[in-house]
């Protein structure tokens, strides 16, 4: 598997990405524009970095393989790599692959006809840890484990490797010579990370033995020890290291959860760490309060500071809780004294975490790496392009990205394109081959497709219009306040979601078209009243919802009073008024008609789409993004289920397995869309068993074309004509509105301030060599 796709996967299943800065020219260097976002490393020239110290940086985990070619690779084998294995090009600032002087004097493509040739010229100094040199032998042995043609090798990819026809030395040892069977646009995506060819010379070896070490390395950096239970892995200065040597003696990546960042920092376990917006609050309210900034009422009840635990509780609460632990009631004060001792001790660990992570500060960025909304296309409502563009066109995306964004200080614009970002050369806006926002359009676009207000629903109770494989709740996702997953709402359903019951006999997915028959402006005054209020509660808004529901029992009671009264005056104007006749046997009660009401509605059934979120605690800004999404969506007749899941789940139970409508996650970017995209918008396949081969695409929606379009890129050796073409398969990509990109994900890194050349490294990579720690002033500099 390549290092983009590991990346794929790990932003898919958290709902991320890393690598002073770099410079490259050449033609083409004006494309794509200016990035959106620079890197905030504290860049600082190396005389002003010190020599020796040690830098502990979180990672997610510890790896399971330091091979990174295959599947279960993850974002720490690559940071491993990126340290101790040469990388042939890196990434600049702005996202572009630049050679790296380090391991190359020079690569280029020097024959194109009959065949492609690339030569390589090799750093003189580049040799392995053993003393061996960098050469012709670990390129052919990497070549052979990845073309694909020997499935003794255990690989996830082999993109660019299969079109290799041979390699062999050039005129010197330091010169390798690789012949292409087929053009390949993106030959600079090959050999990095370069395996010597103790680890890729046989199936044994490339399976097993780098798994869980590497005994011969070739960068800044050489793996030392891994220790699994105290979660860490040291990298040290490589003695053998042939280039300007690494700053640092060591870097020992820590695996912490994302969640307890703040704790680790505040107790001095890591230095760096990429945290969330929550971490980066915290961190901002530590320094506000250190500057004497926390103004008037900077403490809560009993003293509690004003955030953190014990600041929502109110003087009265703070008197009952009192009350209860010295009341008569043993009992009740043994548990009300033990619940005050733990919320002390909360009290004290948030305080006294807060007062160490002054000592640190955010820098930021926007990652390599954008938010999507996915639409699934394999089969109900969403498989009709028109609808898909509907739901398309009705997005502010311009709103979304402000919604995110804006409050972080960031730049806040939506992404244009679906294979690269602002900055990289293969970048341009195509989002006008759909079209922007335009409530109208989306309306008749949904009316051209079928889809009426106040639709006779057949339906049975309960049906729905997309998908009815998928199941509501994995199992996994922990219930309850706080927990992410407080329910399941459905925007447009006015039948009290958020965990109420709905009223005995009465169908929750119709309440609203019945409601409706009484009074068919009833959703809209209940979206007014929801936005003169602003935005509800992320996912589960049950006030909200409370109110839409208290609103139609009201109507629906009106109703019936109407009916009796009329029932009433009948009797006392026909023969019921005369006490000496019988009462008629009372006809069969008629059932009304259920209709959609304000709500759109299709062949009786309403248009209703599963919007699928992960509930865990960093992925807050997805799901208040789906709110947003869903509000929206409501105004224009369709209703949303949204479904919260465990993010262990959110990915393999229901994205790649095709079970929800509508989800948001995060894709990277890359330097090689030719080939890289393809994959991901690929037009899936039938398999023989029926089902359909996907490859990365998940929406599952593609075209001939598109899949045309990029092959031509791939093999394209003029590098502009191959970027044009990729520009017109996005195009096409936007025009089949499978996916719809909002905005690049925001990059949150805690550091320590005198850690220089490290942080949110943006769209490049990081100089392993350079990072460091910077050195003190001099007693001149001080006085000055």
């Amino acid at each position: 598997m390549s290092q983009r796709r590991r990346r794929s996967l790990a932003l898919l299943t958290s709902g991320v990405l890393a690598l002073p800065l770099l410079t490259g020219c050449g033609a083409g260097d004006d494309e794509g524009g200016p990035a959106a976002a620079g890197q905030d490393i504290a860049t600082t020239t190396r005389d002003k970095v010190a020599d020796g110290g040690v830098l502990r940086w979180a990672v997610d985990s510890l790896p399971d393989t330091l091979n990174a070619f295959q599947a279960d690779a993850d974002a720490t084998t690559s940071r491993i790599a990126g340290a101790v294995l040469p990388q042939l090009f890196v990434l600049d600032a702005k996202g572009r692959p630049v050679a790296n002087p380090d391991y190359l004097e020079k690569a280029e493509v020097i024959e194109r006809e009959p065949k492609q040739v690339v030569l390589y010229k090799l750093n003189q100094q580049a040799v392995w840890s053993d003393g061996r040199e960098i050469g012709a032998p670990d390129f052919v042995a990497q070549w052979r484990a990845l073309n694909g043609k020997d499935s003794a090798y255990w690989t996830a990819r082999n993109a660019g490797y299969e079109r290799i026809e041979k390699i062999e030395k050039g005129k010197t040892d330091l010169e390798v010579r690789v012949t292409f069977a087929k053009p390949y646009a993106d030959w600079r995506s090959l050999f990095s990370p370069l395996y010597p060819k103790q680890v890729t010379g046989t199936p044994d070896a490339f399976n097993e033995g780098a798994r869980g070490t590497l005994k011969v390395t070739a960068g800044p950096f050489a793996l030392g020890a891994i220790d699994k239970k105290t979660g860490t892995a040291a990298l040290t200065r490589n003695p053998r290291w042939w280039g300007k040597q690494a700053k640092l003696d060591t870097m020992i990546l820590t695996a912490v959860p994302r969640a307890e960042r703040p704790a680790a920092l505040a107790a001095g376990k890591v230095d760096l760490a990429e945290i969330d917006r929550s971490g980066a609050e915290r961190i901002a309210l530590a320094r506000r309060d250190a500057a004497g900034k926390a103004g008037k009422g900077g403490a809560g009840a009993g003293g509690a500071p004003a955030h953190g635990p014990g600041a929502a509780v109110t003087p009265a609460q703070a008197t009952l809780s009192w009350a209860n632990a010295f009341g008569t009631d043993e009992e009740k004060a043994a548990q009300e004294r033990e619940t005050r001792t733990k919320h002390t001790e909360a009290v004290k660990r948030y305080a006294d975490e807060q007062t160490a992570l002054r000592r640190f500060t955010v820098r930021k960025s926007l990652e390599p790496a954008y938010t999507q909304l996915a639409m699934n296309g394999a089969s109900g409502p969403l498989a009709d392009e028109r609808v898909r563009r509907a739901v398309a066109r009705a997005l502010d995306r311009q709103a979304l990205a402000e919604l995110v964004l804006k409050p972080l200080g960031l730049p806040a614009k939506p992404v244009g394109s679906h294979v690269a970002l602002a900055g990289q050369q293969a970048y341009a806006d195509n989002s006008d081959a759909l079209g922007g926002q335009d409530a109208k359009a989306a309306q008749a676009l949904l009316a051209d497709a079928g889809w009426r207000r106040g639709g006779k629903l057949t339906e049975p109770v309960g049906a729905k219009a997309g998908p009815e494989s998928a199941p509501q709740d994995d199992g996994k996702t922990p219930a309850g306040p706080g927990t992410g997953n407080d329910g399941l709402y459905i925007v447009g359903d006015d039948d009290g979601a958020n965990g109420e019951a709905a009223e005995a006999g009465s169908d929750p997915r119709s309440a609203a078209g019945d409601a409706a028959a009484a009074d068919a402006a009833a959703a809209d005054a209940a979206a007014a009243d929801g936005e003169q209020d602003g935005a509800s509660p992320v996912l589960a808004p049950a006030p909200f919802g409370a109110q839409q529901k208290a609103s139609l029992l009201a109507q629906a009671a009106a109703a019936a009073r109407t009916a009796d009264d009329a029932k009433r005056s009948a009797a006392r104007d026909g023969d019921a008024a005369d006490p000496a006749k019988g009462s008629p046997a009372p006809a069969p009660a008629k059932q009304a008609a259920r209709t959609s009401g304000n709500m759109l509605a299709k062949d009786g059934k309403a248009l209703t789409l599963r919007f699928v979120l992960p509930a865990g605690p960093g992925s807050e800004s997805l799901r208040t993004v789906g709110e947003r999404i869903s509000q929206t969506l409501r105004k224009l007749g369709v209703n949303t289920e949204t479904i919260k899941v465990a993010d262990d789940s959110f990915f393999k139970d229901h994205i790649a397995s095709g079970q929800y409508d509508l989800a948001l996650y995060s894709w990277p970017a890359t330097a090689f869309p030719a080939t890289d995209a393809r994959p991901i918008f690929a037009k899936p396949e039938p398999a023989a068993d029926g089902s359909l081969l996907v490859e990365q695409n998940y929406t599952r929606v593609g075209t001939d074309h598109i899949d045309q379009l990029f092959d031509q890129a791939v093999g394209e050796l003029d590098e502009a004509q191959s970027r044009e073409l990729v520009r017109k398969a996005d195009a096409r990509i936007w025009a089949a509105a499978g996916s719809i990109p909002l905005f690049q994900r925001p990059e949150l890194v805690a550091v320590r301030p005198s850690l220089v050349n490290a942080g949110a490294f943006g769209l490049g990579a990081p100089r392993y060599q350079d990072i460091g720690w910077k050195k003190a002033p001099k007693a001149k500099e001080k006085k000055k």
